[in-house]
């Protein structure tokens, strides 16, 4: 399996990126993850919609919370043709507790813990940690991508704003805005 360094860190402390890395203008890899009632979902249920894929190592820690609040706050301004997807590698057990608790039913939280299709197709899984890398990404209506943010530091939050600028831009091409 490919590793790639200086994609991401800790702290400044650099981590190892399992995987291939994913590219703009790339067909989006089709995966399998689990949901929070532990049914399989893949990317491929949502064919024909923009998909905001947004992944976080950890759903209970402050930046990782607060990237699922921001980005169900962000599903809410957006049509129906646009879904935003929230993946980690959390216990379903964990990542329902945390939606419920918090209110999050804008956007589908999934888990890679099971699978492990997502970190390594979309080249996010770290291997000193056995977590996913923080990042977005987003493909349009046919699958191709059309954005992809790879975090410096795991510590940081995504840059939501040109996550949800392309969104807007790619569903206005498509007459779905």
């Amino acid at each position: 399996m490919k590793e790639n360094k200086n994609i991401t860190s800790k702290k400044g402390e650099p981590l190892t990126i399992i995987g291939e890395m994913i590219q703009v203008g790339q067909k989006a890899p089709d995966f399998k993850a689990v949901d929070t009632d532990g049914n399989t979902v893949r990317l491929s249920d949502f064919k024909g919609k923009i998909a905001i894929i947004t992944a976080f190592p950890a759903i209970k820690t402050p930046v990782c919370s607060m990237q699922a609040r921001k980005f169900n706050k962000m599903a809410s301004s957006i049509n129906k043709d646009v879904v935003v997807i929230g993946i980690s590698k959390d216990e379903t057990s964990d990542t329902k507790s945390f939606c419920i608790a918090e209110g999050i039913d804008g956007i589908h939280i999934l888990s890679d813990r099971k699978y492990g299709e997502f970190g390594r197709k979309y080249g996010f899984e770290i291997k000193e940690l056995g977590l996913l890398a923080r990042g977005t990404v987003i493909a349009d209506h046919d699958g191709t991508v059309r954005y992809v943010e790879y975090v410096p530091d795991i510590t940081e939050e995504p840059d939501y704003g040109k996550a949800l600028e392309c969104a807007k831009s790619t569903a206005l091409k498509n007459n779905n805005f």
